[in-house]
């Protein structure tokens, strides 16, 4: 009895260690707080955001409905100027997701037996299917992605130090976006995507194996979203 205690006793604090580490991930931070190699000297809002660091955590500890939508961000690289940066952020949010599908795409066909069997490399009639994946993929997914919408924008002024760890000292600004694209319409796109994907071998046993690996593509990127796979 009392093994079993303290067994639900240890369950319990790992528990409430795990839910206390995602909810730090997604709580806004002060600049300050962050340990970097620069300073925050302007900024659009007094806090960063948790949603850059986790857009569907923050999502799904915020309210939002990941039944109806899924949730993304993207955060560029330094600029000279904040319209250059946030016109950066936006155009490559919707870049990202269609990095993120063929990704998983990727990873699907790379877990499962049939999918293995289509992408392998000793076998010359997957060639094409290899080469559409590593090549076209992702450019084909963008061109898909219909409806996603920035919901807001978050942009940081940087002064870089040397003496903080930066190659130099210099001024900088950043953007990140925050996206909800509609979970039937992200779905579509993941369909279409994964038919593109098996129409690009002329095999039929390949391409088989491709439909195979991935009748079910859609729906698991949205549970991975939602953090229930």
């Amino acid at each position: 009895m009392k093994t079993t205690l303290l067994v639900l006793l240890l369950l319990s604090v790992l528990v409430s260690c795990s839910s206390t580490k995602k909810e730090t991930l997604t709580e806004e931070k002060e600049h300050e707080d962050i340990q970097k190699e620069y300073t925050v000297i302007d900024s659009s809002s007094d806090k960063r955001p948790g949603w850059i660091e986790n857009a569907s955590l923050w999502a799904k500890m915020h309210g939002k409905d990941l039944v109806v939508n899924s949730y993304f961000s993207y955060e560029t690289d330094p600029f000279q100027k904040k319209s250059m940066a946030c016109s950066k952020a936006k155009a490559s949010a919707y870049s990202d997701i269609a990095r993120q599908i063929a990704t998983f795409i990727s990873k699907t066909m790379a877990s499962s037996e049939e999918g293995t069997a289509a992408i392998d490399e000793s076998n010359p009639k997957t060639e094409s299917i290899r080469s559409f994946m590593e090549d076209t993929l992702a450019e084909k997914i963008q061109a898909l992605i219909h409806g996603a919408k920035v919901e807001v924008t978050y942009w940081e002024k940087r002064k870089y130090e040397k003496a903080l760890g930066a190659k130099k000292d210099y001024n900088a600004y950043t953007c990140a976006a925050f996206v909800s694209m509609e979970n039937e319409r992200l779905k579509e796109a993941i369909d279409k995507a994964a038919n593109f994907t098996s129409a690009s071998t002329d095999d039929p046993e390949t391409k088989a194996n491709v439909k195979k690996a991935l009748e079910e593509v859609s729906n698991d990127f949205i549970k991975a979203k939602k953090g229930e796979i």
